[in-house]
């Protein structure tokens, strides 16, 4: 019978060391037969304990993906998958599989966690006040609705037979980070972002509480993009680990009419070839919603014309009292096709 060792920790071929190891952590906890009651559980722990073994294993992974499941098998009285059909003699391709922990999925389950049992000592401590194993959960975040998830790493295990237990200083998780985008109205004027947050907490008995927290970011008048905005260890306790600071990255949101350039905001003013050679007065828009006249009706509009409106741009952190400027550059639109009478008159006017 064919067995897709992949397919059992549900990931696709080609799956790395980090990845095989996150898949068994989180198929082994589901479908433990001392938490997982269903009449099937127990059965599917031990397809996840065997698939585990052969892909964690380098040497039995590299036969895996080159024979199969039937390279596993190629040893003596088990053809391997390149056997003659008529010699009968045994492929030189396909070396023998063996399990090293006689099939025990439990002991599979025991050396990959540091415990048989992972629901009475998960969390607890061992010599030294080392937390023996663990698996973070996620944290979602929202800004009155969820924006996304963080993931936790693995509490270390403790150490093996014959190592020296030494005290050791608490380590602190990554930082972790969610972009927060502001529109530039709000950073011209300033404004509140409340983001809310999910964490979890973790107590040494294995049990584990979610909290509820809305975090405030009040964003000044004129911050810049990448402004970092830090809440200390907000991110979810862990026994000994400190908790993990969550940092907002402040972004420039996409605006429909202007383009941020530091304190500068840019327009680009859409003009006929016949305007901008004749003249014409423009409406400029600012980002306060009211509009400036520009009389361009004894000027002739190029491609390079500039015009900048000072004190209509956005605020400068260190001094909000003052401001950027509002450029306005010219797009000026050109006719598809040109009649020879009218190529004639531009010759004679020009």
């Amino acid at each position: 019978m064919k067995k897709d060792y992949y397919s059992v920790l549900g990931l696709l071929r080609g799956a790395d060391e980090r990845e095989i190891k996150k898949a068994y952590r989180k198929m082994a906890m589901k479908f433990h037969p001392d938490k997982n009651k269903d009449s099937g559980a127990e059965e599917k722990f031990k397809e996840i304990a065997e698939a585990y073994e052969v892909l964690s294993d380098p040497k039995k992974k590299q036969i895996y993906d080159q024979y199969g499941y039937e390279g596993l098998k190629g040893g003596p009285g088990n053809p391997g998958p390149q056997e003659g059909k008529s010699g009968g003699q045994q492929s030189q391709g396909a070396p023998h599989f063996t399990q090293t922990n006689n099939g025990d999925p439990k002991a599979n389950f025991s050396q990959f966690f540091g415990s048989s049992n992972p629901f009475e000592s998960f969390f607890t401590e061992g010599p030294g006040g080392m937390p023996q194993t663990g698996a973070g959960e996620k944290m979602d975040f929202e800004e009155d609705h969820i924006l996304g998830g963080f993931g936790q790493s693995n509490i270390r295990g403790t150490p093996g037979v014959g190592q020296t237990y030494t005290k050791q200083r608490k380590v602190k998780e990554p930082t972790i980070e969610r972009e927060v985008f502001v529109s530039l109205e709000d950073i011209a004027n300033g404004c509140q972002k409340k983001m809310k947050i999910s964490k979890n907490i973790y107590k040494k008995e294995g049990t584990a509480t979610q909290e509820n927290k809305v975090l405030k970011i009040n964003v000044k008048p004129g911050w810049k993009s990448g402004t970092k905005i830090t809440f200390e260890k907000e991110g979810d306790q862990v026994p000994g680990k400190i908790a993990a600071d969550v940092a907002f990255i402040i972004r420039d949101k996409p605006h429909p009419v202007f383009t941020r350039d530091g304190e500068n905001i840019l327009y680009s003013c859409k003009v006929e070839l016949r305007d901008a050679l004749c003249g014409t007065t423009v409406e400029v828009p600012t980002l306060e919603g009211g509009k400036v006249s520009l009389d361009f009706s004894e000027k002739v509009i190029k491609p390079t014309t500039l015009r900048k409106l000072k004190g209509l741009g956005l605020p400068l952190p260190k001094d909000p009292t003052k401001k950027g400027d509002l450029v306005v550059s010219f797009d000026i639109i050109f006719p598809d096709k040109v009649s020879e009478t009218d190529k004639n008159i531009i010759r004679d006017v020009l």
